[in-house]
C-alpha cells in the first residue's frame, strides 16, 4: 500500500480539494468527511484509491479504510487540509450548516435520532477501547495475585490499574452530558455540568417523595449515560430556547445559569428516576430475555449485526452496552453480535475457495481476513461480501448460527458477557466476564466464534454463489464444472488449434485497453476485447453454451475440446437488470461459431453504462494458450493446448 501521506493526498484531490472539505472525523475503520458540494466528489476515483476498502454515503462521507491505517492516513489528511490553509473553527461551522443541509433533505425523526445518538458514542470508541483493555489487564492481575504466585510488585500496581481503568467509565457521564449537548445545538460544557449531576457523590444525600412513587434517594451513578443524554438534551432545548431572547448585556450571565438550573432539577427529580428505572429494565429484560429464549434472540441478534455495520448504526447501540455494563458488570449483547463478524469470516473462507481463479478478490480476502478476526467486520463487507451480493446473506446466516450457540450459554448455563466496548473477535478475549468465572466466559465465546466460522463457510459453500455469480467472478459454475477448470474433461491434444471469432461486429482491442482492472489484469484469463458496432453478439467458437446469465450481459461456451471461453458483453451491464437485452438462447444449447446468443440494444444502454467494450477470455488458460493473434475479425485469436505452447 502506498504511503499514508501519498493515499491523502489523492483522496484530497478525489474528493474535490481541500475547499470541498468542511469537516474530517474518523472511527475505528472510516474516514468520516463533510464534503460542501457532493457533486465534487469523484467516488470512483476515491474507491479506486491504493488503501480504500470501500465507500459509504450517508450523512457524511465514509471512505472505509480499515483500522491502524484510518489513523494513519485521516492525520496525513488534515495535516494537508491546515497546510491549504483550512480552518478548523471554519470548519466545523460549515459542516453544521452543512450538516443542517443534510437533515433537512433526510429529515426522518428515528434516523435523526439514531444518528445523533451514534455520533455522541463516536469519539468515545477510543478511550472506551483504552480503559477497558486496561480494566482487562487489571482483572489479569488480580486473579495472578489472588492465587499468590505474583510478585510483590502485582499487588503495588493494581490500584495504579484499577484507576485508570475505571476511572473514564466512573465519569462516562459526563462525557456522553458534553457530546450530547454538541450533537443537540447546545454548549459542550452546559452538557457535561448537567451530566456531572448524576455521578456526583453528594447526590447522594439527596431524598424527596413523589405521589404515587413514595420517598426517593438517590445514588450517584443512577441513571447512567441515558441520564446525562436526557439532561443535556433539555440543557441544550432551554439554552437555544433563550438565545436571542435575552438582552446582550447579560446573556452570559442568565442564559447558562437558567439553562443549567432548569434542566438540573429535572436531573435529579425526573430523569435519575426515570432513566434509572429505563436502565434497570435493560439489564433485567436483556437477562430474561436471554434466560428464556437465548437461542433464538442469539440467532437474530446475531444474523442482523452486520446490516447494522453496513448503515453505521451499530454504534447507536453503545448506550445499551455501557448501561448493561452498569448493571451487570458486562454486556451479554455485545458477545452476541460479535458473533456477526465470525459469520464473515467463514463466508469470506469459502469464497477464497470457490473463487479461487480471481486473484483481485483473492487479494481483498487475504487484507481483510485478519482484522476480520479481530472483529473489525467493514473491511470484509465492503471489499469483500457486500459487492458479491449473496455471500453478505450468508454471512449474516453464518453470525446468527454463532449468535445462536452464544444465546444457548446464556439460555441453558448463565449468563456471561464483555466487561468493557470497543475490541470484538478475539481481541475481545481478555475482556469476558461471567458469575461463573471467566473462564466459562472465554469457553463459550470460543465456541460460539467457531459455530459463526462454520456457520458462515458452509452455508456461503452450499447457498452463496449462484451460476451468474461464479461465472462473473471466475468461480466454477458447479462441482463438474469445478473440476473441469482443474483438469479439463477432454484433454487437449497437443497441437490443436481453435479460432476464436469475434463475437459481433466492431473494433477489435486489447485487454489492455479495457476500461476494467480486472480484465486488464487478467484475473478471469487471457483474450480480447471488442469495441461493438453491432448489438447481435454470437458464439465465438462452435460448442455448448455452459453459462448464460438471466441479464444478457455474460456468456460461456465450452467446446468439445474443453476450451471454455467466456463474453462479457459491455462493462457494468448487470446492473441494467436485463433491460436492453434479448436472450436468444438457453444453456446447454449446442450452437456453432457465428450462432447468435444475445441481442443488446446499443442505443438504449449506451449511456447508462460505463463501456460498451465486450471482454472475450479463455477461462482455463492453464490447458490452452494464446498462440497467435490477428487483428482482423472474425477469426482474431488461436488457441493451442498448452504442451503445444
Amino acid at each position: 500500500m502506498a504511503a499514508p501521506d501519498q493515499i491523502a493526498a489523492q483522496l484530497l484531490q478525489h474528493l474535490g480539494g481541500a475547499e470541498n472539505v468542511a469537516g474530517v472525523e474518523q472511527c475505528m475503520t472510516r474516514m468520516r468527511v463533510t464534503p460542501v458540494d457532493r457533486a465534487r466528489i469523484d467516488e470512483s476515483a476515491v474507491r479506486g484509491t491504493d488503501g480504500v476498502l470501500g465507500i459509504v454515503d450517508d450523512e457524511t462521507f465514509q471512505i472505509v479504510l480499515g483500522p491502524g491505517a484510518v489513523t494513519r492516513i485521516t492525520t496525513a489528511f488534515r495535516a494537508r487540509l491546515s497546510a491549504g490553509g483550512s480552518d478548523a473553527q471554519a470548519l466545523a461551522a460549515r459542516g453544521a450548516d452543512i450538516k443542517a443541509a443534510q437533515r433537512r433533505r433526510n429529515d426522518t425523526p428515528f434516523k435523526n435520532l439514531i444518528r445523533k445518538i451514534a455520533n455522541i458514542f463516536v469519539p468515545l470508541i477510543p478511550a472506551l477501547i483504552g480503559a477497558g483493555i486496561v480494566a482487562a489487564v487489571r482483572g489479569l492481575l488480580v486473579n495472578w495475585d489472588a492465587v499468590g504466585a505474583a510478585p510483590a510488585w502485582v499487588a503495588g500496581l493494581i490500584p495504579a490499574l484499577t484507576a485508570i481503568g475505571s476511572a473514564f467509565f466512573a465519569y462516562l457521564a459526563i462525557f456522553a452530558g458534553i457530546n450530547a449537548a454538541k450533537e443537540f445545538g447546545g454548549t459542550p460544557a452546559l452538557g457535561g455540568a448537567v451530566a456531572a449531576i448524576i455521578v456526583f457523590p453528594g447526590i447522594a444525600d439527596v431524598t424527596y417523595a413523589l405521589p404515587v412513587v413514595g420517598e426517593i434517594t438517590l445514588a450517584p451513578g443512577q441513571g447512567g449515560v441515558i441520564g446525562a443524554i436526557f439532561a443535556a438534551v433539555l440543557a441544550s432545548w432551554i439554552e437555544r430556547g433563550l438565545r436571542g431572547r435575552i438582552p446582550d448585556a447579560i446573556d452570559i450571565l442568565v442564559t447558562p445559569t437558567l439553562a443549567l438550573l432548569g434542566s438540573g432539577l429535572a436531573t435529579i427529580f425526573a430523569f435519575m428516576p426515570l432513566a434509572g428505572a429505563i436502565a434497570t429494565g435493560i439489564g433485567s429484560g436483556a437477562v430474561w430475555l436471554l434466560q428464556v429464549s437465548g437461542i433464538l434472540a442469539g440467532f437474530v441478534l446475531g444474523g442482523l449485526f452486520l446490516p447494522l455495520v453496513m448503515l453505521g448504526l451499530h454504534q447507536a447501540l453503545i448506550p445499551i452496552h455501557a448501561t448493561l455494563i452498569e448493571q451487570l458488570g458486562f454486556t451479554p449483547l455485545l458477545t452476541i453480535l460479535a458473533m456477526a463478524g465470525a459469520g464473515q469470516v467463514g463466508a469470506a473462507i469459502a469464497i477464497w475457495i470457490r473463487l479461487r481463479r480471481n486473484a483481485s478478490l483473492r487479494r481483498a480476502i487475504k487484507g481483510a481476513l485478519p482484522v476480520g478476526v479481530l472483529g473489525v467486520g467493514e473491511p470484509l463487507i465492503y471489499a469483500v461480501t457486500l459487492p458479491l451480493g449473496r455471500p453478505f446473506l450468508t454471512a449474516c446466516l453464518g453470525g446468527a448460527v454463532g449468535g445462536a450457540v452464544a444465546g444457548a450459554f446464556n439460555q441453558l448455563v448463565a449468563p456471561w458477557g464483555a466487561t468493557a466496548i470497543g475490541p470484538s473477535g478475539w481481541a475481545l478475549l481478555p475482556l469476558l466476564q461471567s458469575d461463573a468465572g471467566q473462564g466459562y466466559a472465554i469457553l463459550a465465546y470460543a465456541i460460539g466464534l467457531l459455530a459463526g466460522y462454520v456457520g458462515g463457510f458452509v452455508i456461503t459453500m452450499l447457498f452463496g454463489f449462484p451460476k451468474a455469480l461464479l461465472a462473473e467472478h471466475g468461480g466454477a459454475v458447479d462441482a463438474d464444472a469445478e473440476s473441469a477448470a482443474a483438469t479439463p474433461s477432454t484433454s487437449p491434444t497437443p497441437g490443436t488449434r481453435i479460432a476464436i471469432a469475434a463475437p459481433a461486429e466492431g473494433r477489435i482491442l486489447s485487454l489492455d485497453d479495457v476500461p476494467d482492472a480486472a480484465f486488464r489484469e487478467r484475473t478471469l484469463g487471457d483474450g480480447f476485447a471488442v469495441d461493438p458496432t453491432s448489438g447481435r453478439f454470437a458464439s465465438p467458437v462452435a460448442g455448448t453454451i455452459t453459462a448464460l446469465f438471466p441479464t444478457g450481459h455474460a456468456f460461456g461456451v465450452t467446446t468439445p475440446e474443453g476450451l471454455e471461453v467466456l463474453v462479457h458483453v459491455g462493462l457494468g451491464t448487470v446492473a441494467l437488470g436485463g433491460e436492453g437485452f434479448t436472450v436468444l438462447r438457453a444453456e446447454g444449447d449446442v450452437v456453432e461459431a457465428g450462432d447468435a446468443v444475445v441481442d443488446v440494444d446499443l442505443d438504449a444502454i449506451r449511456d447508462r453504462v460505463p463501456s460498451l467494450v465486450s471482454p472475450v477470455v479463455v477461462l482455463n488458460g492453464g490447458a490452452w494458450a494464446i498462440v497467435e493473434r490477428d487483428a482482423e475479425a472474425p477469426v482474431v485469436v488461436a488457441a493451442s493446448a498448452a504442451a503445444d505452447a
